[in-house]
């Protein structure tokens, strides 16, 4: 795993310095985050120690304090109105809280988006421009800052400064997996997969970097999942039978496409997403863990709210992408999609079966909806909400270590059970 990792932050390094972007590497942000990736110093990395807003609804200041000076890029998005500031990777030690907006920005995020690089998304309250930004040098006794001004524009002057075309190093590189069209015989993780013969898992724990996911009493979602993520990883392989692939194993943004891509790209077997919900506080209290197939009509309207919310994902981390190539927009209508569609709601209906023996399960376990996560059209796929975490309830359950290796045996458990009688009947797809 160690090597997949640093494959990863080789590339995304390479694509950031040809943005003129520096590279630098930054802390993890939880335990099981840290437990999971090699050491790396954290005295490497430059740090962000405070983030402020000044002004008002016609020109508003962001501050931001780091040790040390940075280059950056600066741009404007519409559709909803934005502005996304990309960093090298920085160590955020920011005070819990902020993010809370002011004058012209209703509020604001930050975060890893790829290895060796961050980036600061702005939600603004109407179009506005980049007046100045710029980077001031430490000096009499204060911190190094980088500083952006904006200013209120009408909509008819606003001018969106970062056009799909003039962006293509945004977009987070995945080195696990070879793009869905490439020859299998192509790439080193082809060739392994034709020499290994088992079948592949594609561990997908949602959110990271940028995107924080739902957050409650200090947890935020992405961590919960990838700690999840990471050790259904680990009993799936001290069993031997599969290979597993992580999305992500670290706190790197993915995009929505590119998750879809890994399990494409590898063939793979079976394709599970790892989220934790949390609903509205005007709407009520729920618990337990839910499983979502993908359908073309939600099956109510809380799977529909859902779905509507992880979709944005790519939104969240500063731009938005397609929501499926032609290619795979054509296949959905197939004969291929009816198949791993049955297949989907099979194994749903076997993990509910396992799980409601050691997890406690929502009212209605079985949903659907359209999750561009699940549109793999030849790969079996479910996306997990194992609880929410805005039940106080779950959220005990989500942080304790005697409650996960519980759940995480019982989807183990159930992916066994799977493709072993899948295996059995239809022979491996590789």
């Amino acid at each position: 795993m160690a090597s997949r990792t640093n494959q990863r932050v080789l590339l995304g390094c390479a694509l950031l310095c040809a943005a003129v972007l520096p590279c630098a590497d930054s802390s993890r942000l939880s335990a099981a985050e840290r437990q999971s990736q090699p050491s790396v110093a954290a005295a490497n990395f430059p740090v962000a120690s405070a983030a402020r807003l000044a002004g008002d609804g016609k020109q508003t200041r962001f501050i931001l304090d780091i040790d040390q000076t940075v280059t950056f890029r600066a741009g404007t998005l519409a559709d909803p109105y934005r502005v996304v500031v990309d960093v090298p990777q920085l160590n955020f030690q920011l005070p819990a809280g902020t993010g809370t907006g002011r004058g012209l920005v209703k509020a604001f995020r930050y975060g890893l988006v790829m290895p060796g690089g961050s980036r600061i998304v702005f939600d603004l309250s109407g179009p506005a421009k980049i007046a100045k930004s710029y980077v001031l040098e430490a000096a009499n006794g204060q911190p190094a800052r980088l500083v952006i001004e904006l200013e209120e524009v009408d909509r008819t002057a606003f001018v969106p400064t970062l056009a799909p075309e003039n962006r293509p190093e945004l977009r987070p590189a995945i080195a696990d997996a070879p793009p869905a069209t490439a020859a299998a015989t192509a790439t080193p993780e082809a060739a392994q997969q034709k020499a290994d013969g088992r079948p592949i898992v594609v561990i997908d724990p949602g959110h990271g970097g940028i995107d924080n996911g739902t957050q409650s009493s200090g947890e935020s979602e992405k961590n919960l999942v990838l700690a999840f993520g990471l050790a259904l990883r680990d009993r799936l392989e001290k069993a031997g039978k599969y290979r597993v692939v992580m999305t992500r194993d670290d706190d790197t943004f993915i995009a929505l496409n590119d998750r879809v891509k890994v399990a494409r790209g590898l063939k793979a077997a079976l394709f599970v997403s790892i989220h934790a919900d949390a609903l509205p506080r005007a709407e009520g209290d729920a618990q337990g863990a839910t499983i979502y197939t993908l359908s073309d009509k939600a099956s109510d309207a809380e799977a529909q709210r859902l779905a509507d919310a992880e979709n944005r994902a790519d939104a969240i981390a500063g731009f938005n992408l397609t929501e499926e190539p032609t290619d795979v927009a054509d296949i959905l209508i197939d004969l291929t999609q009816r198949e791993t569609r049955t297949f989907s709601s099979r194994f749903a209906r076997l993990l509910m079966g396992e799980m409601k023996s050691t997890v406690r399960m929502h009212k209605h376990p079985l949903k659907s909806a359209g999750f561009r996560v699940l549109k793999a059209p030849d790969v079996p796929s479910v996306l997990v909400e194992i609880g929410y975490v805005s039940n106080k309830g779950d959220l005990e359950h989500l942080v304790s270590e005697g409650w996960r290796s519980r759940a995480v045996g019982s989807m183990a458990q159930a992916i066994d059970g799977f493709l072993t009688k899948r295996m059995a009947t239809a022979g491996p797809s590789n």
